[in-house]
């Protein structure tokens, strides 16, 4: 008898699991959605009901078999129905991030020749009709939200309402050829095409097959023993990797709830009335969280903070133990169960983690600050590795084997080797098929054996066989006299305090490290408003002399961390200055996924680099900045440069600042 959990030739594409669910889980809940404050739900034989009306819909309008369509929009279960539905007639979805401004559209829609564009609402039917001069292949535009569209030009644009009807009227002509082409995909068929970030030049479509996908889907919802009952939210870029594996692979694998949310704005209170019990974030989420809470605790009064600090420190003392099931005293026992009460509990439904199971960070590293104090409060919290290559698993941490300074040990199925140079590379099921229109590209990623170049630096531990990540292998370098340049380290520790939401750090190859640093908007206002002090900008509470000294105490406190670590200690902060301006993807400084993009950092702002090594105490910049409406303008600002104390292994010993 043949397994039911191993692929067979009827389950073969994302369609044939689909079928599979409902046949197994028909009436029970597949996706929700939540829209003007009332939550929908739709049971997987209603979705597939969907589903197929929008296949149909589809091909009546012409979409052909090995066509592109393109979905640009938010989370919404009519969007992963759209990619769903292009699998079925034989096309390639191709998601689109929803805040890329239409030059960045453009540039995929060109490159992968969509012919069909799915758009959630007006904003993104406008950007699409911005660029169409430049991109000829489109050749229908459909449309989810209606508002706003009733005076547009229909010719060749359609709401998805009335293409499901179209659908639904053509179902007896058409039904027998969706059959069939649906028939025909394999595991080699083409499941998705996904869009690199472009941290280092223009995005490439990354090509991922049936097998990437059901086999990576597969290996790592049986690691985590993800079952029918998980709740998840799908909140994250409908492009990136990431949403894709877990609201759409691991959904249909697994037959799991994804439950969409209204919108960012309420994602906080439908976290909690969801309460999600599989979760993922990148650090940038958990982040924010956390400066939330910290911003929270500001205004609390004096018994709430004391009982804040006193129970958030038993819980770093011996949360992390009791989540690994590692012997606990019954003071420290008790003493926790106390702060589970009055401290954790309500903190945890408060972020909407009371019911969380697992939970996963990857995407970037994760400050260890930040990752051990989710731990602390006895969230499931882990870290994997992983690229959009790889159909995102490389490494995953097993229970009872979670580390802040590991990414776990390689997932089911994953080779992972340390090439000579350091670098990681690996193979899989998952490993992509190739990048789209680039051979090139392609095989200096990939080499005929299959072994892909991560870019990323690391190494295993010989004691556990975890991998240690190091940094991207083009970031690291080493400082003048040889010692170690690790910025994303340094850079993560900035990042713990809730002051500070970004900090690139600079050093490779000089005599010492210097920094520029975002202040967080919001925890900083917060603290300006408690201090009655006044601000008209961004600008101008980033120069605020209060703001420069309590950043100079987190810099040297980090200082003080980092010169404990004998690999790293040359990488401390002896100079800085707080940016002007946020880093934005819309200037081209961070990706979509809020990656820095190092090399334009540091040449857009080669003139504050400059003065942070040449002695200077500040420095006159302008700079062009984007608006939210897509004009270009410019801001002037006189930055002042900060020095900051340095240290020795001894943390007490001080060390002049250069």
């Amino acid at each position: 008898m043949t397994d039911p959990q191993t692929p067979t030739g009827e389950l073969l594409s994302v369609p044939a699991l689909l079928a599979r669910n409902v046949a197994r889980y028909g009436n029970r809940p597949a996706y929700r959605e939540k829209e003007f404050g009332i939550w929908q739900s739709w049971t997987w034989a209603e979705a597939a009901e969907e589903i197929r009306a929008m296949a149909l819909g589809f091909m009546a309008l012409g979409l052909k078999q090995g066509d592109y369509v393109a979905i640009i929009g938010r989370n919404r279960p009519a969007h992963y129905w759209g990619m769903i539905a292009a699998q079925m007639c034989g096309a390639i979805p191709v998601p689109l991030y929803q805040d890329a401004v239409a030059e960045e559209m453009a540039y995929v829609l060109e490159h992968c020749g969509a012919r069909f564009v799915l758009c959630g609402d007006q904003e993104q039917v406008d950007k699409v009709l911005e660029v169409e001069e430049t991109v000829k292949a489109v050749d229908q535009i459909i449309y989810t939200d209606r508002r706003g569209m009733r005076k547009y030009d229909h010719s060749r644009m359609n709401a998805l309402d009335d293409v499901q009807a179209e659908g639904r009227a053509a179902a007896q002509r058409l039904g027998p050829e969706l059959d069939a082409r649906a028939a025909a995909l394999d595991y080699d068929s083409t499941c998705v095409m996904l869009y690199t970030s472009g941290t280092t030049g223009k995005p490439k479509g990354v090509v991922l097959s049936n097998r990437n996908i059901i086999e990576t889907a597969r290996n790592s919802a049986e690691f985590d023993h993800l079952r029918q009952s998980e709740e998840i939210v799908a909140y994250l870029p409908m492009a990136w990797v990431g949403d894709f594996i877990f609201s759409l692979g691991q959904a249909m694998w697994a037959g799991f709830t994804v439950n969409c949310p209204e919108g960012a704005h309420t994602m906080m209170t439908d976290m909690r009335e969801i309460g999600p019990t599989y979760f993922f974030a990148p650090p940038r989420v958990f982040e924010g969280q956390l400066t939330t809470v910290m911003i929270r605790m500001e205004d609390a009064g004096r018994f709430k903070k004391w009982l804040f600090r006193h129970f958030m420190a038993v819980a770093q003392r011996v949360g992390p133990a009791l989540l690994d099931g590692k012997p606990v005293g019954p003071v420290d026992r008790l003493s926790y169960a106390l702060g589970k009460l009055f401290v954790y509990g309500p903190l945890k439904n408060t972020l909407g983690l009371s019911r969380v199971r697992v939970g996963y960070t990857a995407g970037e590293a994760i400050g260890p600050e930040i990752f051990d104090f989710y731990r602390s409060m006895g969230i499931n919290l882990k870290q994997l590795y992983g690229q959009t290559e790889a159909s995102v698993f490389i490494t995953q941490q097993p229970d009872g084997q979670v580390r802040s300074d590991t990414v776990g040990v390689p997932s089911p199925g994953v080779e992972v080797r340390i090439g000579e140079n350091g670098e990681v590379f690996y193979r899989s099921p998952g490993t992509f098929v190739a990048y789209y229109k680039n051979a090139e590209s392609t095989a200096s990623t990939k080499d005929p054996e299959g072994w892909v170049a991560t870019g990323d630096a690391g190494f295993f531990e010989e004691t556990t066989g975890h991998l240690r990540i190091i940094d991207r292998a083009k970031d690291v370098g080493k400082m003048a006299d040889g010692s170690m340049f690790a910025p994303k380290f340094v850079e993560n520790k900035l990042k713990f305090y809730p002051n500070i939401l970004e900090a690139v750090l600079i050093g490779n190859g000089r005599d010492y490290c210097t920094a520029m640093i975002n202040i967080d908007l919001g925890a900083v206002g917060n603290w300006a408003e408690r201090n009655n002090i006044a601000y008209a900008s961004y600008q101008e509470l980033a120069g605020h002399p209060q703001v420069y000294a309590t950043i100079k105490e987190h810099v040297e406190a980090v200082n003080r961390s980092v010169a404990d670590d004998e690999m790293l200690s040359g990488c401390q902060v002896h100079r800085f200055l707080v940016l002007h301006k946020e880093l934005d993807p819309d200037d081209g400084e961070m990706t979509r996924t809020r990656k820095v993009r190092r090399a334009v950092v540091s040449d857009k702002f080669s003139d504050l680099v400059d003065a942070l090594y040449d002695g200077s105490d500040s420095v006159h910049t302008e700079t062009e900045v984007t608006y939210e409406d897509g004009r270009k303008g410019k801001i002037s600002a006189t930055l002042k440069i900060e020095n900051a104390e340095v240290f020795g292994a001894a943390q007490g010993q001080k060390v002049a600042a250069q």
